[in-house]
């Protein structure tokens, strides 16, 4: 796991976690807003981007980064955690581990139920779809599907180039099979749950499993959205709504 971070390292720190298949570039419009009030730190997840070449294992191996980054560089703590897909699983798992790890949170689109049969088919799958990835018009419709803007298309299909096969079906696997824990309702942050309401039904059930597990947590239904759309595609409203949670 790479981090990424903005210059004054003075100021309170929020760390931003990307989706599955996206980087650090994915935030940079969000990070451009933030960098003049907050430390922003931008983890470039294993298996993505920059960190093509370290091969993705788990959420909780990622939380486990994760946590080893705060402890090591921010004194155990910080002021918000946020995360989209993936990212979102990540910080959820996060929140599980350290119950005192942030003051806020954001949770985009976390998947918290498993999927029946994911790991029978995921394998078989990429074996033989992977090499589709390297095709333009292929990474055209999956970009599309990831609410990824058309200035940003470059980058996203530059990166697709360099995630591993393993690291695919490994991101897959551990999405489709994350389940939340129980320890969720001991975090004392203050927390935010984010879908779309054009996310599919087992999204908008794992965001309310969340906002009724976690105490004292708000949930945000984006009108008309698809998963991660609010995030990638309307910054302004998304930072509008992180104020909102921190003057909570």
């Amino acid at each position: 796991m790479i981090f990424k971070e903005t210059n004054n390292k003075d100021l309170p720190i929020i760390i931003l976690l990307h989706g599955g298949g996206l980087s650090n570039w994915a935030l940079e419009n969000i990070v451009k807003e933030l960098k003049t009030e907050f430390h922003v730190v931008t983890p470039i997840i294993d298996g993505h981007g920059e960190d093509g070449h370290e091969q993705f294992v788990t959420i909780s191996d990622s939380a486990q980064k994760l946590l080893t980054y705060i402890d090591e560089h921010c004194n155990g703590k910080v002021y918000a955690i946020a995360g989209l897909s993936i990212g979102a699983q990540i910080v959820t798992e996060v929140l599980s581990m350290r119950e005192d790890i942030a003051d806020y949170a954001i949770i985009e689109s976390a998947l918290v139920y498993s999927i029946k049969g994911i790991e029978a088919i995921t394998k078989p799958l990429f074996n033989l779809s992977y090499g589709l990835i390297k095709k333009r018009w292929f990474a055209k419709i999956q970009a599309k599907e990831l609410c990824i803007s058309n200035d940003m298309f470059e980058y996203y299909y530059e990166d697709s180039l360099k995630m591993t096969k393993q690291s695919l079906i490994n991101i897959t696997i551990s999405n489709g099979n994350y389940n939340l824990k129980s320890s969720i309702k001991n975090t004392k942050s203050k927390v935010l749950v984010i879908v779309g309401d054009k996310e599919r039904n087992i999204m908008k059930k794992s965001a309310k499993r969340l906002n009724e597990e976690i105490s004292g947590s708000r949930m945000y239904i984006a009108k008309n959205m698809k998963h991660g759309e609010l995030s990638m595609r309307y910054p302004e409203k998304y930072i509008e709504i992180m104020n909102n949670l921190f003057e909570q």
